[in-house]
């Protein structure tokens, strides 16, 4: 199993976060980007980073953790939206079971190239919205084959802009990890790359915080 994952900012306070943790046959995935640039943003993100820890550590599964944000941020910075993936992967089985509050799909990478739609369920809200009658995120599955890659990533990849305006987009962001790692670069290498594209597409100064996670799975033997 490998996991990796990378936070480019563009602001000294932004809204995104990430946590990536392994405990027993299982790998916990967390990708959050929280509304605004601000010290609210900041403190929206580290918030519910602290939710989504202790919940997992209390033993609650992945809608607990969605109300637990959820709560804690109506409670404590209300009038705050996040968009997040929270997911948890089977590193025995494969079985991936993930949410999606408002995000961008995860990708799936299969034998080099991206299987198109393989991840595309219908997202939640985004969470902040406790007490407006929200009904509870729903758990989607999908089963990994061996060597399959998923990404997950915040919109300040795919929306990042150049001078003339043109989108980084998620055809380029696709392609740029598959050819990083059809030349045989690790995941590590492969995300520092895609880092430097990103860059260099808004003449080094990102306009938004952009933030990759990318877990590899490879079944035990």
């Amino acid at each position: 199993m490998t996991s990796t994952a990378v936070l480019e900012p563009a602001y000294e306070v932004g809204g995104d976060a990430f946590d990536h943790s392994l405990a027993s046959r299982r790998l916990h995935l967390t990708l959050l980007d929280a509304m605004g640039h601000d010290l609210a943003s900041g403190g929206c993100s580290a918030v519910a980073l602290a939710a989504c820890r202790s919940t997992r550590r209390a033993g609650g599964g992945l809608p607990d953790i969605a109300d637990q944000i959820d709560g804690t941020l109506a409670r404590w910075i209300p009038d705050r939206l996040l968009t997040c993936v929270i997911a948890d992967l089977d590193t025995v089985t494969g079985r991936l079971d993930w949410i999606n509050c408002g995000h961008p799909t995860p990708l799936l990478i299969r034998d080099r190239h991206i299987v198109t739609g393989a991840l595309e369920r219908p997202p939640h809200l985004p969470l902040g919205l406790a007490g407006h009658g929200a009904a509870p995120p729903r758990v989607h599955t999908a089963h990994l084959q061996p060597g399959d890659r998923v990404l997950l990533f915040t919109d300040g990849v795919t929306e990042a802009r150049s001078a003339t305006g043109e989108l980084f987009g998620e055809d380029r962001l696709a392609d740029t990890v598959v050819r990083t790692m059809a030349d045989g670069l690790p995941a590590p290498e492969a995300l520092r790359r895609l880092t430097q594209q990103i860059l260099s597409h808004q003449d080094q100064r990102l306009r938004d915080d952009a933030t990759i996670l990318l877990a590899e799975w490879h079944p035990l033997r």
